[in-house]
Order: structure tokens, then C-alpha cells, then sequence
């Protein structure tokens, strides 16, 4: 009777692994082709892709700064509209991405501790892999958020990747003559400074909010390290005081900019990041 038992778990215990990896799979996807769908249901927005947005930034962009106003012309809030829905739409997918890759991690290491070789081996490689992919939801996470938080600010680096015609590069070097001279000058240049100053502070929540929680999550795992499982604890644990370091250094770096913000966005501007 036990033997059945073991073995109705061990068959549940795959179809979980395997309704994990699926739903890894398909978030995974999502989180490159629904955004832009999404987003693009948007009033006024409609562009086709990545360059369809640009030139219709750097467009709107123009006709904004020539407004001489703080608020944005009905171009240039399309757009932002758009980036607003699309960075929205990334954040929640890359978060139920993250927290299926917790559970999927989890899965695959409990495998890797109760099989023997040669299956240890490779549940305990898609162990690691999984954490790796999980880095780069997470990061996701926090990078859309703060693009959903301040999309205008994060549209900026699209005015300055690639060639500029006659017009955008005239009113680059209005912006830059402007923030020369910064605080001053027109309303739009104000409207950019402070938005970019919020661009900052919301890397800098953020950043400080991930850096508190695995720091806190590395003493927790290197608290519960016993028995087979004490070299993955140890070394996730580690991983994540090293990695709420590196938090550390990215809030400190964004508070900075934050407290004063023409020069970085100046320095964004002129391709000196």
C-alpha cells in the first residue's frame, strides 16, 4: 500500500513540475507579445513596431517642445499613453513570471535532493537555470515598473538612438542650451527635469525595496541551511546578500541623479551615458 502511495506522489509531484514549466513557458511569451498588443488598444496608438514608435516619439516630441507649454500635446500624450499601457502590461506579466519561476525552482531543486544520479544532475542544471531566468523577471519587474511609474522620462533615450533629422537635432540643442543654464527656461524643459528627477526616485524605491528583501532573504536561507540541502541554501544565500549589495549601490547611484537631475539628463541627451 505504501509503495502505491509513493508512487501516486511521485506521479503528481511531475505533473505539477510539468504544469510549472508550461505555464513558464507561455508567461515567457506573453511577456514579449502581449504588451504591445495590449498597449496598443490605447486611443491614438498605433504603431506597428519598435521604429514606428520611435519616429512617432521623436515626432511628437518636436511638436511638444515648439508648443512652448508644460502639458503635453495630444501627439505626445498618445504616445505616452502607449508606453504607459505597454510597461504596465510587462510589470504584471514579469511578476506572475516570477512567481512561477519560484515555484518551479523550488520543484526542481526538491527533485534534485530526493533523486539519485544521474537525474540529480540535471534537475539540479534546470535548478540554476530556472534562477538565472528568474534574475532577469525580476529585474523586469522593477525596470517596468519604473517605466510605467514615469513613461515620458523612459520614452527620453528614443530621441537619441540613432540619426536625428534637421528639426529633432534643432530642438536637442535647444534642450541642452536649456539645461545648461538649468534651473530656467522654458515649460516643457521644467516638465522633463522633474520627470526625469521621478524616473530616479522610483529606481531608488525600488532599488532600496530589493535590496532590504534579499538581504533579508539571504540571512533566512543561510539560517535555515541542514542537511542536504545545506550547500544550495548557503550558496542562494550568498547569491542574494551579493545581490542586495549590488541594489544598494544601484539605489545610492539613483538618489544621486535624483537630487540633481539636469546633468544626467543632459549627459542622456548628448550620448554621454
Amino acid at each position: 500500500m505504501s509503495t502505491v502511495f509513493v508512487a501516486s506522489g511521485a506521479g503528481a509531484a511531475r505533473r505539477r513540475l510539468v504544469v510549472a514549466l508550461g505555464a513558464a513557458i507561455v508567461l515567457a511569451v506573453a511577456f514579449v507579445l502581449a504588451p504591445p498588443m495590449v498597449a496598443g488598444w490605447s486611443p491614438g496608438a498605433d504603431f506597428a513596431d519598435e521604429h514606428a514608435l520611435r519616429a512617432g516619439f521623436r515626432s511628437a516630441f518636436v511638436t511638444y517642445w515648439q508648443a512652448g507649454q508644460a502639458e503635453l500635446t495630444p501627439e505626445l500624450q498618445a504616445v505616452v499613453d502607449y508606453w504607459f499601457g505597454y510597461h504596465l502590461v510587462k510589470a504584471a506579466v514579469a511578476l506572475l513570471w516570477s512567481i512561477v519561476l519560484v515555484a518551479l525552482g523550488v520543484m526542481l531543486w526538491r527533485s534534485a535532493l530526493r533523486t539519485r544520479q544521474p537525474n540529480r544532475t540535471m534537475f539540479a542544471v534546470a535548478g540554476v537555470s530556472t534562477t538565472l531566468v528568474l534574475a532577469v523577471a525580476g529585474v523586469a519587474v522593477l525596470a517596468n515598473i519604473q517605466g510605467a511609474v514615469t513613461p515620458f522620462a523612459s520614452l527620453l533615450p528614443m530621441a537619441v538612438d540613432g540619426a536625428a533629422d534637421a528639426s529633432l537635432a534643432g530642438v536637442l540643442t535647444e534642450v541642452e542650451q536649456g539645461l545648461d543654464d538649468y534651473p530656467g527656461g522654458p515649460a516643457a524643459l521644467e516638465v522633463m527635469v522633474e520627470d526625469f528627477a521621478r524616473y530616479h526616485v522610483a529606481m531608488a524605491v525600488l532599488g532600496a525595496a530589493a535590496s532590504a528583501g534579499l538581504l533579508g532573504l539571504g540571512v533566512v536561507l543561510w539560517r535555515r541551511r541542514a542537511g542536504a540541502a545545506v550547500r544550495v541554501l548557503g550558496a542562494y544565500a550568498l547569491a542574494a546578500v551579493a545581490l542586495g549589495l549590488v541594489f544598494a549601490v544601484v539605489t545610492v547611484a539613483n538618489v544621486t541623479t535624483a537630487l540633481d537631475p539636469a546633468p544626467g539628463l543632459a549627459a542622456l541627451l548628448t550620448g554621454g551615458w
